[in-house]
């Protein structure tokens, strides 16, 4: 393969055969899988190789393809997926480095199709937000690659059907980050329902929250849709086509709870259970005991 001067980086062919180490050895990638990249030019992106186990990657078995997937330099054949990788970097040009990966508690959701609850845990709330869930295709080509694009703009971690996860930033380390941090929360997930059920934070604490991310400098979609529910994963609805939304089966349903942009409902007088304003609450109470007492 013909010599490329971006190709010559040392940093970063070692950083992706750092975070192929730590993928393996978290679990996240058996034998092969998996495939890391970060982008180095306008046009040129650096990348793991195809077959081969990304725990005991060197610096010479990294390769570089440009922006449609052609192969620039490197001794081995870039991954098929790179394509995967290429398009989000198209879609989101702040983004220099994807990390995909099949993270074995984040991967169970992805297989069972299961909505990943949110208004659970602070630091998912602050630092990572809703996960949407890709609709599955074949790996490989583009089709599978293109998949991800409706939930590109306000997402920077997404479980793939069937498949796995794939997480990005502005560098290696903190799209392994996402990756690790997802994968953590769905363990936890999968521990709190087999000991009874996981608990919603209330909508006052979960605004508390979001708050605290605002202030923190961090985006996040319900920021910017009024109707966009604070805890029922609605933010990615419109990229969904009918029937791919993930739904929340294995868990208790979330509570309904207005939109961040919206009124609380504990200051206009509503419940946070569904939305139910105190007067029909009681009328509701009152119509129960009176049917039971005839």
């Amino acid at each position: 393969m013909s010599y490329h001067p971006l190709f010559n980086n040392p940093r970063i062919k070692e950083q992706i055969c750092e975070i192929g180490r730590r993928v393996y050895n978290k679990g996240f990638a058996a034998a092969n899988d998996g495939n890391i990249s970060y982008r180095v030019g306008e046009n040129e992106v650096i990348c793991s190789p195809t077959y081969i186990c990304k725990g005991f990657m060197t610096p010479d078995d990294i390769c570089m393809v440009d922006l449609d997937g052609n192969q620039l330099a490197g001794k081995r054949k870039r991954t098929s997926e790179i394509l995967l990788h290429l398009t989000i970097m198209k879609h989101r040009p702040d983004v220099k480095a994807v990390v995909h990966c099949h993270p074995p508690h984040a991967t169970a959701f992805a297989v069972c199709r299961e909505a990943i609850p949110q208004c659970v845990l602070p630091e998912i709330e602050v630092f990572m937000g809703e996960v949407p869930l890709a609709p599955y295709e074949t790996p490989g080509a583009q089709g599978f690659a293109d998949t991800v694009v409706p939930f590109l703009k306000s997402s920077n971690t997404i479980i793939l059907a069937n498949h796995g996860t794939v997480s990005f930033g502005k560098d290696l380390e903190e799209a392994y980050w996402k990756t690790e941090i997802l994968d953590a929360y769905c363990r936890i997930l999968i521990l709190s329902q087999q000991l009874g059920g996981i608990t919603y934070l209330n909508e006052k604490k979960s605004r508390e929250l979001l708050d605290l991310k605002k202030r923190l400098g961090f985006d996040d979609p319900r920021f910017h849709d009024e109707n966009c529910d604070l805890c029922s994963n609605t933010a990615f609805r419109d990229g969904y086509k009918e029937g791919d939304a993930p739904k929340v089966s294995a868990f208790e349903a979330p509570p309904q709870f207005p939109g961040y942009l919206q009124k609380p409902a504990y200051e206009s007088g509503k419940g946070g259970a569904g939305n139910v304003d105190m007067e029909t609450l009681v009328k509701m109470i009152t119509e129960q005991v009176m049917a039971a007492l005839k």
